[in-house]
């Protein structure tokens, strides 16, 4: 059982850390009393972050049990989307890019 988060790939690095922290505590507590948050919260809670272009981060939105963060220091935009744990994510999950620092 793993939470997906998804990171838009244009964000500079030095964000990223604070953004995905405040993303799995921001995912549990939204969805705290969801079955599977409760087994993936009292088990190994695993976390997978991957970078996302537009297009991925649009069509991330489509699937289910999901909050988007925004950044005020970057106007507000849109810059992460995390998903509940799961056992099971669509097919497109499995393409996704894992996120590094640039240059490393």
């Amino acid at each position: 059982m793993k939470m997906y988060i998804l990171v838009k790939r244009d964000l500079p690095d030095k964000f990223v850390p604070v953004i995905t922290a405040h993303a799995s505590l921001a995912c549990f507590r939204k969805f705290e009393h969801n079955p599977d948050m409760q087994t993936w919260i009292n088990g190994i809670f695993k976390k997978v972050v991957c970078v996302v272009n537009d297009h991925e981060f649009e069509n991330a939105k489509k699937e289910a049990d999901h909050l988007i963060l925004t950044e005020s220091a970057l106007d507000n935009r849109e810059v992460c989307i995390a998903f509940s744990p799961r056992e099971e994510y669509a097919k497109m999950f499995r393409f996704l890019k894992m996120w590094a620092p640039q240059g490393a």
